[in-house]
């Protein structure tokens, strides 16, 4: 608890990933994937319940391993590709009979956020009154990316004079995954936590780390031992 404000961790682990069967439960520095982010949540001081969602019983089975709740099972509709992630968020809200004050979303494919990420958004979104997402500087900055035409033509995704020296680009924040967090209010609304009033936490790019395909999880694997302390 918070200033007085219940909140409540989801940690969404699907067991249906193409890009790296069986993603949540791989091998990450001798504890599966999803352990890292369960690991963070329970940590957190300000985070009163950590709540997994999937359709899995490998997952759920490893979710309650290592201390999570899994109060309930998502539907199938709610675990495919095409499935919107705010209809499992949603879900899962609704399946729980307490109420909360505030959301926590912790994607297990970001294992490298730390603790004080969280709470700094949290207490952010708290103080400010406002969603809050965790960001990174990319590595490249939207000026130097194109799309391709019919006959492979560069077009600019920005309009105007490309700056070919990165001391002259404006800096610019990508999400890296790891966190959001709104009032739960919010989120029904809006289903969403980006909006006019979303702020950002910066994050540096060591801890950013978003494991969606193979290169994706060879590069964490080495970069593991690297992590700053």
């Amino acid at each position: 608890m918070v200033a007085g404000k219940r909140v409540l961790a989801l940690i969404p682990a699907r067991g249906g990933s193409k890009g790296i069967p069986g993603k949540n439960l791989v091998e990450l520095g001798g504890k599966p994937l999803l352990a890292w982010s369960i690991e963070t949540a329970l940590a957190c001081s300000g985070i009163d319940r950590v709540v997994l969602s999937s359709d899995d019983a490998s997952i759920m089975a490893c979710g309650r391993a290592y201390g999570c709740d899994v109060p309930f099972v998502r539907p199938a509709a709610l675990s495919t590709d095409a499935a919107p992630a705010a209809d499992a968020i949603m879900h899962a809200l609704e399946s729980l009979e307490e109420a909360y004050d505030y959301l926590v979303i912790l994607q297990p494919t970001s294992p490298f956020r730390r603790v004080e990420d969280v709470e700094a958004c949290l207490a952010l979104s708290i103080k400010q009154g406002a969603p809050v997402v965790s960001v990174m500087e990319p590595r490249h900055p939207p000026q130097w990316m194109f799309s391709l035409g019919e006959t492979g033509e560069m077009q600019p995704l920005l309009s105007g004079e490309i700056p070919y020296q990165r001391q002259k680009v404006r800096p610019y924040y990508a999400l890296n995954g790891a966190v959001y967090v709104a009032e739960v209010a919010y989120f029904r609304e809006h289903r969403s936590f980006l909006g006019e009033r979303t702020l950002a936490h910066l994050m540096p790019a060591a801890f950013s780390v978003d494991i969606d395909t193979p290169d994706d999880l060879i590069c964490a694997r080495a970069r593991l031992h690297a992590l700053p302390g």
